[in-house]
């Protein structure tokens, strides 16, 4: 029988990932596979906090001419887009779940509340933590580093399109090599791009272990929060 390894996981999920071959906006076929992943995660006891992105729709960085914080804000709405229908998803399985942003939007879900969101936890609810950490300049890497080091999770899952981290693009490079364990300090020092050099740092300074690894591998989530040794694990 599958036991979990940990007691409280954030899991990062790229808006990317749920547009499936699409590119843009949401595949339910995806988001439903992704959410049945995610109900067998919480069947183990597991309290789960997902920090989710908003690229299928809105990347800040396509705003070239736009001011940088109004980009931001508008990718950080786009997030909230994903956090609804993930919602949606996983309540139509009964999985108990809430939805807290970083911009107060109280018609749609809970202003991020630290107490609310421990409580929800405690509870066995699915908290989806929307609108990256509030601030512009901020990706929703930095934002699932910062949420699990508040709540004081186990490790961060960072469910990707790729099965690890490489020691460079293997789209790019068909000689790339995948790490199976890195630590912090030479994941900056190698200059890998999985997450953004100031969630790691955030990571290292709080000494939360990040799990990469690929969220379409046969019931990758589970086993991740099973520990097993799958993708590449940052420490």
């Amino acid at each position: 029988m599958v036991k979990a390894a940990y007691k409280r996981v954030i899991i990062k999920l790229s808006g990317e990932a749920l547009a499936g071959e699409k590119g843009t906006g949401i595949d339910e076929k995806v988001l439903d596979r992704v959410c049945d992943q995610i109900k067998e995660v919480t069947k183990l006891g597991v309290e789960v906090g997902i920090i989710v992105g908003g690229g299928n729709f809105w990347r800040g960085r396509q705003g070239n001419e736009m001011d940088r914080t109004t980009a931001d804000h508008m990718g950080m709405l786009a997030t909230v887009i994903n956090a609804l229908a993930i919602q949606d998803a996983l309540e139509r399985k009964d999985v108990p779940t809430r939805v807290q942003t970083a911009l107060t939007i109280t018609r749609v879900a809970e202003p991020y509340i630290l107490r609310k969101a421990l409580s929800h936890l405690s509870k066995g609810r699915v908290v989806i933590f929307a609108c990256g950490t509030g601030n512009p300049y901020f990706t929703t890497d930095t934002a699932a580093a910062l949420r699990a080091a508040e709540i004081n999770a186990d490790i961060l899952l960072l469910a990707k399109n790729v099965d690890g981290i490489y020691d460079s693009d293997p789209k790019r490079n068909p000689d790339a090599k995948k790490l199976s364990s890195v630590s912090y300090k030479e994941y900056m020092e190698m200059g890998l791009r999985a997450m953004d050099t100031t969630a790691i740092t955030i990571c290292m300074e709080n000494d939360i272990p990040v799990l990469a690894f690929g969220l379409f591998e046969d019931n990758s989530l589970v086993r991740a929060v099973s520990g097993e040794q799958i993708g590449t694990l940052i420490k």
